[in-house]
């Protein structure tokens, strides 16, 4: 230890101060003799303070990193409450899950609402222009087709008839194209969803349970029905 203070002091500027003093002979001899002791001293004095610095932080280390022992009756508690612990997350999550799902449902729910909402907007505004469209065609219906036939002497009956047939078409189609669609379930079996029966009567020829005649064309809307039919059903003879 002694050899290597000594080995440090000769790399020193201090050591090239001493060998300067040293040199110059006489009294510097011997204040170089005294530095050099001096310089001993202090380097061994500075050794001993790194060193236990050096021993208090090992032991400092010891106290913050103790070897940790439990009881086995500790050890139980603490695998206890780990058990706790994982159940009680387990049940947050499985709630969590639970909220995501629902919400999504909501969200779904709310999605296709709206998507109705604009569908069937029309629907009432439609359904009342449904007893203009039936007002046209009582009117087409009741004029005769032998003063329509001479289309110069009764030109006016006429043009009055193609106008009125030109309103209902027209409006026809204008409600198509906001999807509304007549259907005529006439010739066909009677389908109580679709059509609504006035009256049955048997008639000769036709098979009892079909549909006769149509009093009043039915409509859908986006596959929703929006008016039934109404209509006359043969009846069967029997009764049945």
């Amino acid at each position: 230890m002694i050899r290597s203070a000594f080995a440090n002091i000769y790399r020193t500027p201090s050591f090239a101060a001493g060998s300067r003093l040293a040199s110059r002979g006489g009294n510097n001899k011997a204040a170089y003799s005294a530095f050099i002791a001096r310089r001993a001293y202090t380097d061994k004095a500075d050794d001993k303070a790194a060193n236990k610095k050096a021993e208090d932080a090992k032991e400092k280390s010891k106290e913050d990193s103790p070897t940790a022992t439990v009881s086995a009756e500790e050890f139980e508690k603490l695998k206890k409450s780990v058990a706790e612990k994982d159940a009680k997350i387990k049940e947050l999550k499985d709630a969590y899950l639970r909220s995501l799902a629902e919400a999504e449902n909501i969200r779904t729910r709310s999605k296709t609402e709206i998507e109705n909402n604009k569908l069937f907007a029309i629907q009432k505004f439609a359904k009342d222009l449904l007893d203009t469209v039936d007002i046209l065609e009582l009117a087409i219906k009741h004029v005769p087709q032998e003063p329509l036939a001479d289309k110069v002497a009764n030109k006016p009956l006429v043009d009055l008839h193609e106008g009125v047939e030109m309103t209902k078409s027209n409006l026809l189609k204008t409600l198509e194209r906001h999807g509304v669609e007549s259907f005529d379930p006439i010739d066909k079996p009677y389908d109580p969803n679709t059509s609504h029966a006035l009256y049955q009567a048997p008639i000769a020829g036709k098979t009892p349970g079909t549909v006769f005649t149509v009093e009043k064309r039915g409509y859908i809307i986006k596959g929703r029905v929006l008016r039934p039919a109404q209509v006359g059903v043969v009846l069967d003879p029997s009764g049945n």
